[in-house]
């Protein structure tokens, strides 16, 4: 009895990669190799996979400013940069941090066991030859790396061969990556043949990708919309989800804008972006941890199938028919196994992929169902994932600042140049006198007409006025909470002036701020506001 309540004890890890990497070992990566896994799927994950820093795959037809966005996150050249309106970036670019600067050759890459990238060995030469790593000392790069990649082709170039699957290669990077980014120019819009095999292969990891609408600065308003309109509809037909996409908008590179008719919106777009790859650090461990979960699953579907495979196979005659047979019947398998083990239809793999893979296969060295096997996967995402879950939380907690420094992400957030800086509620932040009191004479004309008392008129009468706003209670009670400086129920001019102001900047579509800003405080109610700061402090 008490060897049984020992035996399903979930494991105790120090850390999440550890964990992760545990699990993987000892738990998930029998059943994979088992069932030849890794010659269906993917190949087997390493340490360095568990280890590694997070990463931004960045994918995208020629010219569509991939390598120049790279350089505008870094505000420096990296070693093999090349930059051009023909197809230039001819290699896979892993950019990552190194003490110097200096480019490790693919050959050598696939060998280093510090580095996530042995498994590309299976690509065979003609890709290696075409894979470095750029190292170069950059503060963005202490957090994260990027993966720059080969223009995608489009007209008579695509038929050119490139003598790897490149489809397949960048299925393997968006396995293992944080993030994907889909670039695309506001002037060539058409997805060629080779770009739309690409998103189809990246059908699995939504979830992680983001489309950029770059170089928008260089056309008008009008045809901005057009262009937006057009790539949404075009993503529509090949990402095949009920969800839209997140399209950022704007110009990636640190040059004037052409157009600059949409700079506040660029600026929106591009804060939004940045805030996305800056929280990658943080959730580096959830990814990791999803990713293995999503490869468990897939892993216990293709031991069903496998297995089932085995048992339909004749002992000893007919082995060939049969063969052909059960490949033909691939769809009946995957629906008998779906309603046998309740598995849901999105977890099975590709039906064409599979079937093209399992003709090169023995049959006969299959393997049978071993049930212990899937067991311990199942215990492993019933019990180990949970504790594992609490540990991220926890790691969380435990580095709240952990982001990307450096490099425009700098800029980005710093001094006047900030986004939002000087405007909604932070307008007048540099100023001497009170923004506020640009406005409170037309202010304290309604005051005085609302019939004040010792100067300061009553909630019920302010509420009158301010519902004239049409803005929700909810609002206008943050409003009154911030305006209210002195928390007596009354508002005196300079507060009333000061709800108006408030009011004003939320009908502009600024947000509010959780605290009354220094800056927005009434002259005639500093000493208080210090003093009662200094109280909650």
């Amino acid at each position: 009895m008490f060897r049984k309540t020992l035996k399903k004890d979930p494991e105790l890890f120090q850390n999440v990669s550890e964990g992760l990497r545990r699990l993987y070992r000892t738990k998930l990566f029998p059943l994979e190799d088992t069932y030849r896994f890794h010659d269906f799927h993917s190949p087997a994950l390493e340490d360095a996979d568990f280890d590694n820093k997070p990463m931004v795959l960045l994918v995208g037809q020629y010219s569509t400013g991939k390598t120049t966005f790279i350089r505008h996150l870094m505000e420096q050249d990296f070693p093999g940069m090349r930059i051009g309106p023909e197809p230039t970036t001819d290699s896979f670019i892993a950019v990552m941090h190194g003490e110097q600067d200096g480019v490790i050759p693919g050959n050598a890459l696939v060998v280093d066991p510090k580095k996530p990238f042995r498994k590309l060995n299976a690509f065979g030469n003609a890709f290696l030859n075409r894979f470095m790593c750029a190292q170069l000392p950059n503060p963005v790069l202490e957090s994260i790396s990027i993966i720059d990649t080969p223009g995608i082709l489009s007209g008579e170039k695509q038929r050119i061969s490139r003598g790897y699957d490149f489809a397949a290669v960048l299925e393997w990077f968006a396995e293992r990556v944080d993030r994907i980014i889909l670039l695309f120019d506001a002037h060539k819009l058409d997805i060629s043949d080779e770009f739309s095999e690409v998103i189809r292969a990246l059908k699995n990891h939504e979830d992680k990708m983001r489309v950029v609408l770059n170089k928008a600065d260089q056309i008008s308003t009008q045809q901005l919309m057009r262009v937006y309109g057009a790539l949404m509809w075009s993503l529509g037909k090949i990402i095949n989800t009920p969800e839209v996409v997140r399209v950022y908008i704007g110009s990636f590179w640190a040059q004037p804008l052409l157009v600059p008719d949409n700079r506040k919106l660029f600026e929106a777009e591009e804060q939004d972006l940045f805030l996305d790859i800056q929280s990658l650090p943080r959730n580096a461990a959830l990814r990791k941890l999803n990713d293995l979960i999503k490869r468990a699953r897939l892993a216990k579907v293709h031991a069903y199938i496998i297995s089932s495979l085995k048992k339909e196979m004749p002992s000893v005659f007919g082995k060939d028919s049969k063969k052909k047979e059960l490949i033909n019947n691939l769809g009946e398998i995957y629906q008998r196994i779906e309603k046998e083990h309740q598995i849901s239809p999105g977890d099975f793999p590709n039906i064409s992929k599979m079937q093209e893979i399992l003709n090169g296969q023995d049959f006969s060295k299959f393997a049978s169902l071993k049930p212990k096997l899937l067991e311990q996967v199942e215990d492993m995402l019933a019990h180990d994932i949970a504790r594992l879950m609490a540990l991220v939380r926890q790691e969380e907690a435990a580095m709240p600042s952990q982001s990307v420094h450096g490099g425009a992400f700098e800029g980005a957030m710093s001094g006047p140049f900030g986004h939002g800086y000087g405007e909604g509620a932070s307008e007048g932040i540099d100023e001497l006198e009170w923004v506020v009191g640009r406005d409170k004479p037309s202010y304290d004309e309604i005051f005085y007409t609302l019939g004040p008392i010792n100067g300061k008129v009553s909630g019920a009468a302010a509420k009158k006025e301010m519902l004239k706003s049409k803005l929700p209670n909810t609002v206008l009670g943050k409003i009154w909470k911030l305006a209210d400086v002195d928390r007596d129920g009354y508002l005196d001019d300079e507060e009333f002036a000061l709800a108006n102001h408030l009011i004003k900047v939320k009908l502009e579509g600024h947000e509010l701020p959780a605290e009354l800003p220094n800056h927005l405080v009434p002259p005639s109610k500093h000493m208080l506001f210090s003093a009662t700061n200094r109280n909650r402090a």
